[in-house]
């Protein structure tokens, strides 16, 4: 192979949004469904800023009758349109124009907001092909027009003697950029009603010209009204009349906190929670501190009135099970997980959610003492019937475990435990990688399979075929499960799948394959959240005697950034793992197998992507070629570096 120059013209510099436009997945997680309504909810979520700040009362969201335009109305204080200081252009200019601008830096202008890095607008301008502008204010209304994320025309007056003040985004999403630029009616009328239980002032009003339907919310009962609906989804009947509701308005940092929270007979945990109004559907921090602060506050309750059972064991499970609640967190410098936001990364929030949580939680319940007697109640009930599942499932085991056992395959380093709840099986790329695994796993709860090369495309297979496989035999009798119609999830002997691959093309190939086989014959465990990614770092970066971790090649140059800006002159080395079978078993086990310490991905597919999931499966792993060569050559030029 001839050696190509590597010079400073290979070197690209993108200027301006450039890089939205190129890399728009870094930015809205993706050029799907969700992608597309999360421009949506960046523009709403600037509004609602607004109005969390005091400063509108009232957003108007109009859906367009070609059903990809969408206009957001608020009467706010109107987007700034004097010209900016340092940029010596229209500030709605440089808001619109440049990544990192914005007025929530400074907690003079929002003491808390949704948008915190001022690249929200920015975005949506530049992934939309055409998007105005219109602010009314200082007795004014002017205009701008963009396209993807460039001016089409400077700012001008429009009228004069305008009363009020306000802004109003009209923008059309940009078809090159997007699958689908079809907006969900559906999905933006729940999204906004939302908004207003957890802003009680807020009056929103939605026009869906595709139907012809117009909708107003407003709810002053705020959480306390969204608890009511979501009962009522749930179908949860409440184990107690009254909920606990608190609200803090003035913990640590200028922090605030809402939150409502109720027991049922509901045989599931529901908690819906945000962080300055923003969904964290993903968790975080925040929750953490929620759920220690519950089970501190039950227990010590329990143990205050003599409620604790003698022979029977409480798990934070126990104590959490039927529990419905919304918890609003405002704060005024949330660390969000990406910019799509969806998990709080935040560590003072745990204890700051806690400290709040717990002391109050626990008078509540001593001050209602009927109240707190039925949680316990409930509480007892889910121990029993856990303690009780479990000794079935044991009884069962005992029965089976000879044949059970002799039909296991012969590579599966299995684990001590016989109970599926607290076991795991770590499904591996190769002896070497699977001989550091089983090195570094503990015994006792986690199982180490190693496959061998890359295994059969089961979307091109039949299932006799698949069972022909050596390696997905292997796998299905490991899990021990069945397989197709005869899949009884109640003889998994394992609750956590986890594919743990090579961090490199290759790798990725092989989940790829094994995601197919599990969706294809063994779908329940997928459906069922038994499946996960392992997430093995790409490098070790080594600094100042520590070491750090890198998923990939955009991880990497993030952390030796952050090295770099803390100081300037730091030294660093780093090291790339061609393989798992490289790490040394104790590397292994602190970044990759050890539960305190790993990052896992759970393998789910939400409900309003199924069928897409179906479409694309069928498509890039079926056996029309011209599918999967229509896919590459769209994509070619998104990568970056091949992997050989």
């Amino acid at each position: 192979m001839s050696k190509r120059s590597y010079t400073g013209k290979d070197i690209q510099v993108l200027e301006g949004l450039e890089p939205v436009r190129k890399r728009p997945g870094m930015f809205i997680g993706g050029t799907g469904k969700p992608g597309l309504h999360h421009l949506l909810w960046e523009i709403v979520d600037n509004a609602v800023d607004e109005a969390t700040n005091g400063y509108a009362s009232f957003i108007e969201v109009t859906l367009h009758r070609d059903g990809r335009s969408i206009s957001v109305a608020d009467n706010g204080r109107g987007i700034p349109i004097d010209r900016h200081p340092t940029k010596k252009i229209p500030t709605l200019e440089v808001i619109l124009t440049t990544l990192h601008a914005g007025g929530k830096f400074d907690a003079s202008n929002y003491i808390t907001s949704g948008g915190l890095h001022g690249v929200g607008a920015s975005v949506v301008n530049a992934l939309s092909e055409e998007l105005v502008a219109v602010v009314k204010r200082d007795g004014g209304t002017y205009e701008q027009r963009f396209a993807r994320g460039i001016p089409v025309t400077k700012l001008k007056k429009t009228a004069s003697g305008t009363r009020g003040s306000g802004t109003i985004i009209f923008f059309r999403p940009d078809r090159d950029i997007f699958d689908s630029t079809s907006f969900d009616g559906d999905w933006i009328r729940n999204h906004l009603e939302v908004k207003t239980y957890l802003n009680g002032t807020l009056r929103i009003v939605f026009k869906d010209d595709t139907s012809g339907q117009k909708y107003e919310f407003h709810h002053e009962g705020g959480i306390v009204e969204y608890q009511e609906r979501l009962l009522e989804e749930y179908k949860a009947r409440p184990v107690h009349e009254n909920p606990f509701v608190l609200k803090q308005d003035e913990l640590v940092d200028g922090s605030r906190m809402e939150l409502i929270l109720q027991w049922t007979e509901s045989p599931k945990e529901h908690l819906k929670s945000f962080v300055n109004g923003i969904p964290t559907l993903d968790g975080g921090t925040h929750e953490q501190g929620f759920r220690d602060a519950v089970r501190s506050a039950v227990r010590a309750y329990m143990d205050t009135h003599d409620l604790m059972p003698r022979k029977q064991d409480i798990g934070a499970d126990d104590i959490r099970e039927g529990m419905v609640g919304i918890m609003n967190l405002f704060m005024m410098n949330p660390q969000f997980q990406g910019q799509t936001k969806e998990k709080l990364n935040n560590p003072s929030a745990r204890s700051l959610v806690s400290g709040a949580l717990r002391i109050e939680l626990e008078q509540f319940l001593n001050r209602h003492p009927t109240t707190g007697e039925a949680i316990a109640t409930r509480v007892i009930q889910a121990a029993r019937a856990r303690h009780a599942s479990r000794a079935a499932a044991t009884a069962v085991r005992r029965k089976t475990s000879v044949s059970h056992r002799l039909n296991l395959p012969g590579k599966l380093a299995d684990c001590s435990s016989t109970d599926p709840s607290e076991s795991e099986i770590f499904i591996v790329e190769g002896d070497s990688a699977g001989g550091s695994a089983k090195q570094g796993r503990d015994r006792m709860y986690q199982a180490i399979l190693p496959l061998r090369g890359k295994v059969l495309n089961a979307e091109q297979a039949t299932l006799k075929k698949v069972m022909d496989n050596k390696e997905l035999s292997n796998v299905v009798q490991a899990l021990g499960c069945g397989i197709g119609d005869h899949l009884n999830l109640s003889r998994l002997r394992y609750h956590k799948i986890i594919l743990l691959m090579d961090a490199d093309s290759d790798g990725n190939h092989i989940t790829t394959l094994l995601l197919t086989f599990f969706y294809r014959y063994m779908r329940a465990l997928i459906d069922e959240g038994y499946v996960y990614l392992a997430q093995p770092p790409l490098y070790r970066i080594d600094a100042a005697k520590k070491s750090y971790w890198a998923l990939d090649d955009a991880d990497r140059d993030e952390i030796i950034a952050k090295l770099q800006s803390s100081n300037r002159n730091v030294k660093f080395e780093q090291q790339r793992f061609k393989g798992l079978g490289e790490m040394m078993p104790a590397t292994l086990k602190s970044t990759t197998l050890d539960p305190e310490k790993r990052r896992l991905l759970l393998v789910k597919i939400p409900e309003e992507e199924r069928l897409s999931t179906e479409h694309t499966i069928s498509e890039l792993m079926g056996k029309d070629a011209s599918a999967r060569f229509r896919f590459i050559m769209a994509n070619a030029t998104e990568v970056d570096e091949l992997d050989v």
